[in-house]
């Protein structure tokens, strides 16, 4: 496994975003694992998340220019860490979300920060990828947006799982949209790590037992 990669779980467990037990995602799959981006907390761990998601974009996409949107809410502080620690390293790149419920006073409308316009290029920074369901809302919600291009997804775990078919809810989005997404690291590298402490066996097995059935087969 890539150092960075073991950083970055590590930062995960050490923040408590990487969770262990029994619990529902968006889909509505039964999972036994977690990623909980509410629970980075401090100023420390949103900066070290940022640089993550900085490092990725900057490794995928180099200095291409575009306004990356936070859907919200988790996706709100991870946008916003990611352009701060991009700025950091010399691409300042603007950043906008959304409101759960339009606004229909003060300035109104249904995103906030700097709205891209037509022929802009947009990059979605989320949190976790399951069945796809968050990236579908995000695009709906983009897709009011005239003229404007998503260019790339990121998220921090790829849970190599079923979409709506057999292969991976990362690819199906990859072909529905027909935009690329990047993960920082993925289940298995997770499982790797995990396996090195035989303290983890129960997670590993879980998790085993959980993808043999609900894990993408491409």
């Amino acid at each position: 496994m890539e150092q960075y990669k073991r950083a970055f779980i590590e930062f995960l467990q050490g923040a408590g975003v990487l969770k262990f037990g029994d619990f529902t995602a968006k889909s509505g799959r039964k999972i036994p694992y977690f990623i909980n981006a509410g629970e980075i907390r401090t100023g420390a761990q949103i900066t070290r998340l940022g640089e993550c998601y900085a490092e990725a974009y900057l490794a995928k996409l180099g200095k291409k220019p575009c306004v990356l949107f936070g859907p919200a809410y988790k996706g709100i502080p991870l946008a916003v860490a990611a352009a701060a620690a991009l700025a950091a390293k010399g691409l300042d790149l603007p950043f906008f979300f959304n409101r759960k419920e339009a606004k229909d006073h003060g300035e109104g409308g249904l995103f906030v920060g700097c709205v891209p316009k037509a022929g802009d290029e947009v990059v979605i920074i989320e949190d976790v990828i399951t069945a796809g369901t968050a990236i579908r809302e995000s695009m709906a919600l983009l897709g009011q947006l005239e003229g404007v291009r998503v260019a790339a997804a990121f998220v921090m775990v790829d849970r190599k799982e079923k979409g709506k078919g057999e292969k991976s809810a990362m690819a199906e989005i990859e072909e529905e949209f027909g935009f690329p997404v990047y993960s920082v690291a993925d289940v298995y590298d997770i499982l790797e790590l995990l396996r090195e402490d035989p303290a983890s066996a129960e997670h590993v097995a879980r998790i085993e037992a959980y993808l043999s059935v609900n894990g993408a087969k491409a």
